[in-house]
């Protein structure tokens, strides 16, 4: 499976999302290959991890999002759902559960329902070392072409959590003591 050939069959090589995903994407793959392949083949798939980590973020393509060269109809939250769409549609099942899990540090189906979220009403948590590895090195890079795609520290993803509540930043505090070796 060639995750880069993936991309650009939903997004055309030369174009704004194209770049900016794919930018985007390798900086999330290179820091969750390099988690995987520390904590070791018998604990980690570092091969899937970075199909996955290039492929989390497909789903941008159908939400509302222009200054990421997106122009579907969907509120952003909606890519993680999307991609996973996508994905299942492509045989990739496993890749496709990293796509929906990868929001934030996940959400839980009761949080959807109570502040009424624009995703199926499901829990929508990684589960696997794997989903948890992708996530969380997502967390450190931003796909805004204003903030440029400098890896931001531990501090910045804090206070960026915070604003969902602490169970959030402990849930990355976890994964911080895990991953950041």
């Amino acid at each position: 499976m060639n995750p880069l050939a993936l991309l650009e069959k939903y997004y055309p090589p030369g174009s704004q999302g194209h770049a900016i995903l794919l930018e985007h994407s390798l900086a999330v793959a290179a820091k969750a290959e390099a988690i995987a392949r520390r904590l070791g083949p018998q604990l980690v798939d570092a091969d899937f991890v970075r199909e996955a980590a290039l492929l989390h973020d497909i789903g941008i393509c159908y939400t509302s999002a222009p200054e990421l060269g997106c122009n579907g109809a969907l509120p952003y939250l909606a890519h993680g759902y999307k991609g996973r769409e996508l994905l299942e549609a492509e045989g990739l099942p496993r890749h496709a559960l990293v796509c929906e899990r990868h929001i934030g540090v996940g959400l839980t189906a009761e949080e959807i329902t109570s502040q009424e979220l624009p995703v199926p009403p499901r829990d929508m948590l990684p589960l696997s070392v794997e989903e948890q590895i992708v996530t969380y090195a997502d967390l450190f890079f931003s796909k805004d072409p204003a903030a440029g795609h400098r890896e931001r520290q531990a501090e910045r993803v804090r206070e960026s959590l915070a604003r969902f509540g602490a169970e959030k930043v402990a849930v990355f505090d976890g994964w911080h003591r895990r991953f950041a070796g």
